[in-house]
């Protein structure tokens, strides 16, 4: 593995997506609405109602944009480059598919963890500072605070690999958009249902999800790179 060409696919990658605009107004868009609905929530909730909440983990709600996000970029990684033209120059070089799906990944997962982390700052400021006295330290718990932060680069990491995944297996990238979104379902609905205290979290589902997300992420990284068929692509196979 070559530091130095993972770093070159990596900044390839970020100019890219700087000139593909509907990419970008997608990932501010899903935030938005991430960050509205439990605002709605919590702003209706009264001082008198403050305590009435306290089991509720609206902070987890908004772990659906590492898991959503991320498909935007992701799902574009290969098909989109493919139907662009710029894939194959790439596929002639010495680079190994491991640090080009590589590459591609830590590229995508670094806008995704700022703008998650962005947007939930701006979430916990707000609360702070306009929700009804008492509202803020009901909802804003250190626990739930400090799962997001772990949390936060596991499941877009997750994102990543299946959006990679099925954008090496279609030729479409609205296709693509479409199954990523589709594949990151079930795990908007865990971290909602999780959020709603429909399953109750704990220390041991905490930790046994980030097990499974790690181990998940790193065998994500190897089935994703032997998806990467090079002669296929340079040949243009369907």
């Amino acid at each position: 593995m070559s530091r130095r060409r993972i770093r070159a696919i990596v900044r390839k990658e970020l100019r890219g997506y700087r000139r593909n605009g509907s990419i970008i107004g997608a990932m501010a868009v899903i935030p938005f609405v991430f960050l509205v609905q439990p605002l709605i929530s919590v702003f209706a909730v009264s001082s008198n109602a403050a305590m009435q909440i306290s089991h509720r983990h609206e902070l987890l709600y908004m772990l659906g944009i590492p898991a959503l996000v991320p498909v935007m970029l992701a799902s574009y990684a290969v098909v989109g480059e493919r139907q662009e033209g710029t894939l194959e120059p790439v596929l002639t070089t010495p680079v190994r598919r491991e640090e080009l799906v590589l590459g591609k990944a830590l590229a995508v997962l670094g806008p995704s963890i700022v703008i998650s982390y962005v947007v939930f700052g701006v979430f916990l400021a707000v609360v702070a500072l306009f929700a009804h006295p008492g509202v803020a330290p009901a909802i804003i718990r250190g626990p739930d605070v400090l799962v997001q932060v772990i949390f936060t680069p596991l499941i877009a990491g997750w994102s990543i690999w299946l959006g990679i995944a099925i954008s090496t297996r279609v030729n479409d990238i609205r296709v693509a958009q479409q199954l990523s979104v589709l594949a990151s379902l079930p795990t908007i609905a865990l971290t909602t249902l999780i959020s709603l205290n429909v399953i109750h979290p704990s220390v041991r589902l905490a930790v046994a999800l980030g097990i499974v997300l790690l181990i998940g992420n790193r065998l994500g990284w190897r089935l994703v790179s032997a998806l990467f068929d090079r002669e296929r692509m340079i040949a243009g196979v369907r």
